[in-house]
């Protein structure tokens, strides 16, 4: 038996190369694989960096699909099954629009597959196989098989598991109607025995609020500590507020921390259910502290929700570049299935298309919606004129200064630089790619 694994491109344009900073080595497929007994023979297709055969030698393609590659997942899984193949769907939109995704797919797993990957490949080898698995949130306790990387190139940053979802309740978070608002902490002991089984110096903690239950943080970069590692993650100002806890981060290896302010009008974070944030301190405090600790920021805002106008963003970018952030995302809101967001658009008629992931049409940077105080095209624009505001050259070279002050680390700085003039480019490369589309659908 052999299964073929495939993970989606969001989309390409015509002889450009895939964004860079989105080649990220893709977690779930080693986690699959070691999910996978030895007897079964695997393969794995990355659709971001090289051609799908269609014609291999396979029994079941399984293929992980997010909103915004679904397009493109339903394309290269009705290739598949022209060929007769069984195709099993799963991951973030999966869950969320089962039935769409079902149209396509013989089989959705609904939720983590870790509980019923097993059950799906006997009902499979046995003819049984059912439309439907509901998985829950355990942890499988086997490490991730990163063999099925061997010969792809990914971004030199190591990606390991610690917890799943937040307790919060953002009214855009697809994380956060993906998990119910609940936080799931992965075991620690099991954190640092991936640790030590991979070799290289810097990693990406996956975790949607690496904050979210402070004891659990705590309890793993004290585990981690002296490891000789840095790494980053994601997670929320609350963590300003727990004693000692940003100097912990610190001596285990926290170089930078990805935190969703969101944004800074208090209207908004009402809006969005985020207004216990403006509960705990003046911000410009908060971030002091955390810069502070040798800490730097990757900051990211959302724009589009009811009181957004032009001085919000002129707002934003002062008060990024006031900080001399190590990153800034300015995004503009979507609403995906399954979240408060967008059945509060639908209910509105502020939709522009109920599907808008699968329009003919659709690109990376439109605007699925009709925003209160400005057009689609206007807020679409607005984001990228901030993101090139704050990735000039002058904004770099200011910036980079700031951050040697804050952390001497040569790789650090390296990453800054190279990073940073990255995003700069990216900044036009990244609009209106065509979502959906793939190598092989390029004209010859």
């Amino acid at each position: 038996m052999k299964i073929t694994f495939i993970l989606p491109a969001i989309g390409k344009k015509q002889a450009e190369p895939y964004i860079e900073t989105w080649k990220m080595e893709p977690l779930m497929i080693a986690v699959l694989q070691s999910l996978t007994p030895a007897w079964i023979e695997t393969e794995f297709y990355d659709d971001r960096i090289e051609l799908i055969n269609y014609e291999t030698e396979t029994d079941l393609v399984a293929i992980t699909v997010e909103t915004y590659t679904a397009k493109r997942a339903y394309t290269i899984a009705e290739e598949f099954r022209k060929r007769r193949k069984k195709v099993v769907m799963g991951g973030y939109h999966a869950t969320l629009a089962p039935e769409e995704v079902l149209e396509k797919a013989d089989v959705i797993i609904i939720g983590n597959a870790e509980s019923v990957w097993a059950e799906m490949l006997d009902d499979f080898c046995n003819g049984q196989l059912k439309a439907r698995y509901q998985g829950d949130c355990r942890y499988s306790g086997l490490m991730p098989q990163r063999t099925i990387y061997c010969g792809k190139k990914y971004l030199p940053i190591i990606l390991v598991e610690t917890g799943r979802g937040c307790p919060f309740n953002c009214e855009f978070c697809s994380i956060s109607s993906y998990y119910c608002s609940k936080y799931i902490p992965r075991p620690v002991e099991e954190i640092v025995c991936e640790i030590e089984q991979n070799t290289g110096a810097y990693y990406f903690f996956v975790d949607d609020n690496i904050a979210a239950k402070p004891l659990h943080c705590r309890n793993v970069v004290d585990r981690i500590t002296g490891m000789g590692i840095k790494w980053t993650s994601q997670g929320s100002l609350t963590m300003v507020k727990e004693p000692g806890l940003l100097k912990a981060m610190k001596k285990s290896g926290c170089d930078v921390i990805l935190i969703g302010f969101e944004s800074l009008e208090p209207g908004n974070l009402e809006q969005m259910n985020k207004g216990w944030s403006m509960h705990l301190g003046e911000i410009d405090e908060l971030v002091k502290q955390i810069h502070d600790e040798g800490i730097s920021i990757y900051a990211t805002f959302v724009f589009g929700f009811d009181n957004d106008n032009e001085d919000t963003f002129k707002r934003v970018i002062d008060f990024s570049l006031k900080h001399n952030f190590f990153f800034t995302a300015f995004n503009h809101l979507l609403p995906f299935p399954g979240t408060p967001l967008y059945r509060c658009l639908l209910d509105e008629g502020r939709l522009i298309s109920e599907r808008w992931w699968l329009e003919p049409d659709y690109c990376y940077g439109d605007i699925p919606y009709k925003p209160k105080l400005m057009s689609p095209q206007e807020l679409s624009q607005r984001c990228e004129d901030a993101r090139t505001e704050f990735y000039r050259y002058g904004s770099i070279v200011k910036r980079f200064g700031s951050l040697v002050k804050r952390n001497m680390s040569p790789m650090l700085m390296g990453i800054f630089l190279g990073q940073n003039v990255r995003l700069r480019f990216e900044v036009k490369e990244k609009m209106r790619i065509p979502l959906g589309k793939g190598l092989d659908e390029m004209p010859k």
